[in-house]
């Protein structure tokens, strides 16, 4: 066995974890709820390797002999964003929660970002992405001040429209914020929220950047680089590890680009891991609470699945997870504390083992390395003997 496919449904939580309290997501389920809703969700590739048999999911059949092996994984890392839930995955525990701010950015940060790019913002709140747009879109096409607002993650967002603020001069705002925010400011992403439209009537791009920090501690990602295999980043994975591991990246404009630049990578048949992140679950139903779009987009995504599994070579391990939940079944629009699904496919290994609840994400990244055979101190337990 030497490559790992490791693809990521941004948001697509299992259930709330025991400390959801602490992050006000009692009941929050992602594809529990999403599938309560719509009278039952059919996803019948995702149900052949075991989706079934994690959890009670209305549609989807729990099934004697799956041909994957399934369970789910609890989040050590204090938090429940991209960030946290990624590094974790590879093999990175936040102690602290990264910091946020909920009721806007400090005057002093305002006022030194303001100087650094040479105007003026608007928002400097606590938002959704496509509501601030509609909210103040039309005054910062007026003014040209860019949109700095946040959420319930530790993000610092900038809004503009690619016809006022070109994408550079975006993109070069969001690493002026990226050096600011650090020390006792520091936040996981500065995301560039790129949108273009006229007459209050706005739509954001594809050409969102995320730019985050170095991880803490040495991830998956650079023990594989190191060993002499290939890292190759599908989606924003380049963006999340801040470039640090990747030998080889491609950013997406939607799931289904993910998935084909995913078979690319797997068509070109070089040794190492396969990373990839599918986003639109998250950014554009999970956030927005839309049930039947996230729903879709869930379908969608199983009905290419079997063009992954024929792709693969005898050798190769395909694991399925998630980050973190975002219901969009419930009041907030926020990122939810769930354990995430565990999928695991190969040719050449076990099927219908059940994995159980793993103590941590880190136990995906320490089995990623155990199947390539590179050491590691990674913290995490690795499940390949249960594979093998």
């Amino acid at each position: 066995m030497n490559r790992v496919i490791l693809i990521v449904l941004d948001s697509v939580g299992i259930g709330e974890m025991h400390d959801a309290k602490l992050y006000g997501d009692e009941g929050s389920d992602t594809l529990g709820n999403i599938a309560e809703s719509i009278g039952g969700l059919r996803l019948p590739n995702m149900e052949k390797l075991g989706l079934g048999n994690i959890n009670d999911i209305h549609g989807i059949k729990k099934i004697d002999n799956p041909i994957g092996n399934y369970g789910k994984c609890a989040e050590l890392s204090k938090g429940k964003d991209t960030v946290t839930g990624h590094w974790e995955i590879s093999g990175v525990v936040l102690e602290k929660p990264l910091k946020t701010f909920p009721n806007g950015f400090p005057a002093e940060i305002i006022e030194k970002f303001q100087d650094s790019i040479g105007r003026k913002i608007i928002g400097n709140k606590v938002a959704s992405g496509t509501e601030i747009i509609k909210e103040l879109g039309e005054e910062h096409v007026k003014t040209g001040y860019p949109i700095v607002y946040t959420s319930a993650d530790s993000v610092f967002q900038i809004a503009a429209h690619e016809d006022v603020i070109p994408l550079e001069n975006l993109y070069d705002m969001c690493r002026i914020a990226r050096k600011m925010l650090t020390g006792e400011n520091t936040v996981g992403r500065i995301i560039a929220r790129p949108f273009v439209g006229e007459k209050g009537i706005y739509t954001r791009t594809p050409n969102r950047r995320d730019f985050t920090l170095d991880p803490f501690n040495k991830t998956i990602l650079e023990y594989v680089k190191e060993d002499n295999l290939n890292v190759m980043a599908v989606g924003k994975i380049e963006d999340i590890f801040n470039g640090k591991g990747v030998t080889e990246a491609v950013h997406i404009k939607n799931n289904s680009e993910g998935v084909d630049k995913t078979i690319e990578y797997m068509k070109a048949d070089k040794e190492g891991l396969i990373f990839t992140n599918l986003v639109d679950f998250d950014m554009l139903y999970g956030h927005r609470n839309d049930v039947e779009g996230y729903a879709k987009a869930l379908v969608e995504f199983d009905k290419k699945l079997p063009e992954i599994i024929n792709a693969m070579k005898n050798e190769d391990i395909l694991i399925i997870t998630a980050d973190h939940g975002c219901d969009p079944t419930t009041p907030s629009t926020d990122h939810s504390r769930e354990y995430i699904p565990l999928l695991v496919y190969g040719k050449s290994i076990k099927s219908g083992v059940n994995l159980g609840i793993r103590s941590c994400f880190c136990d995906i990244g320490k089995t990623v390395l155990d199947i390539l055979q590179i050491k590691n101190n990674l913290y995490g337990e690795s499940f390949k003997d249960k594979l093998i």
